[in-house]
C-alpha cells in the first residue's frame, strides 16, 4: 500500500512539471537602477556648451579651455549647428581656427546645407576660408543651390576669395540647380561693377567655357548683352 501511495505522488509530481504548474523563481532583489534606451539621444556634455557658447562669443580662450576640458570639437548646437560654422557665421577667425586645429570638420553642414568652407566662401571671409583648406574643406562640396563656393563668390564679386577658390582647384564650370555656373551668376546677380568684371576676367583666364548656355539656352555673351555689361561682353568675344 505504501508502494502505492509512492507511486501516485511521485505522478502528480511529473504531470505538475510538465504542466507548467511549478512556482517561477523569484529574483532575489529588484534592479536597483535602469539602464538608459539603446536609442536615446545622447546629451551635450557641459564642456560641449561652453565651447559652443565660445564660438558664438568669438572668444578663443574660452574655447581652447572647453577643449582641454573634453568638448568635441564638431558639437552642435539646438539649432543643428557645428561650433565652427556658429563661428565662421560670425567671422571670428581666431575661433574658427582653434576649432579646425583641434580637428572640427570644415564640411560639417547644417539643417540649411552651409558648412564653414561653403559659408566662408560664399561671403568672402578669407582668412577662415584658408583656414578650412588647411584642414581638409572639400572644393567639390555643394550648398542647398547646388553650387559649390565659387559660385556666390563670384555673384558677389569678392575677387581674393574668387582667387582663393580657383587656385584650391574648385570647378569652374560646375552647373547647380538653376542651371548656371559662375560665370552666369557673376552676369546675371552682379551688377557689372569693378570687381564683377574682374571676377568674369579670373573666371574667363581659368578656362571658364564661354559657350555653356543657361537653362534658358542663354549663352553667356548674350545675357551680358542682356545685362547691359558690355566690358564682360568684350571679355568673352576676347577669349575667343
Amino acid at each position: 500500500m505504501r508502494g502505492d501511495v509512492r507511486t501516485i505522488a511521485a505522478l502528480l509530481l511529473i504531470i505538475a512539471v510538465h504542466s507548467g504548474c511549478t512556482s517561477p523563481e523569484v529574483p532575489t532583489s529588484a534592479p536597483t537602477t535602469q539602464e538608459t534606451p539603446v536609442n536615446a539621444p545622447p546629451r551635450s556634455s557641459a564642456a560641449d556648451q561652453a565651447l559652443l557658447q565660445a564660438a558664438a562669443d568669438g572668444d578663443a580662450d574660452a574655447a581652447r579651455q572647453a577643449l582641454a576640458d573634453g568638448a568635441d570639437a564638431d558639437a552642435r548646437d539646438t539649432e543643428d549647428r557645428p561650433a565652427v560654422l556658429i563661428a565662421t557665421r560670425a567671422d571670428h577667425v581666431e575661433v574658427a581656427t582653434v576649432l579646425l586645429e583641434h580637428g572640427a570638420d570644415p564640411n560639417a553642414k547644417d539643417a540649411i546645407q552651409d558648412s564653414a568652407f561653403l559659408y566662408a566662401g560664399a561671403e568672402g571671409l578669407d582668412e577662415i576660408l584658408e583656414a578650412t583648406l588647411r584642414h581638409g574643406a572639400d572644393v567639390t562640396s555643394t550648398n542647398r543651390y547646388g553650387g559649390t563656393a565659387l559660385i556666390p563668390a563670384s555673384e558677389h564679386g569678392h575677387v581674393s576669395t574668387v582667387k582663393i577658390l580657383l587656385e584650391a582647384g574648385v570647378p569652374v564650370d560646375h552647373v547647380n540647380n538653376l542651371s548656371w555656373t559662375a560665370l552666369h551668376e557673376v552676369i546675371v546677380l552682379g551688377t557689372c561693377s569693378e570687381d564683377h568684371v574682374e571676377t568674369a576676367r579670373l573666371l574667363i583666364e581659368a578656362g571658364a567655357d564661354v559657350t555653356i548656355p543657361d537653362g534658358a539656352g542663354t549663352s553667356p555673351r548674350d545675357l551680358a548683352a542682356q545685362h547691359g555689361c558690355q566690358q564682360i561682353v568684350d571679355l568673352i568675344d576676347n577669349a575667343g
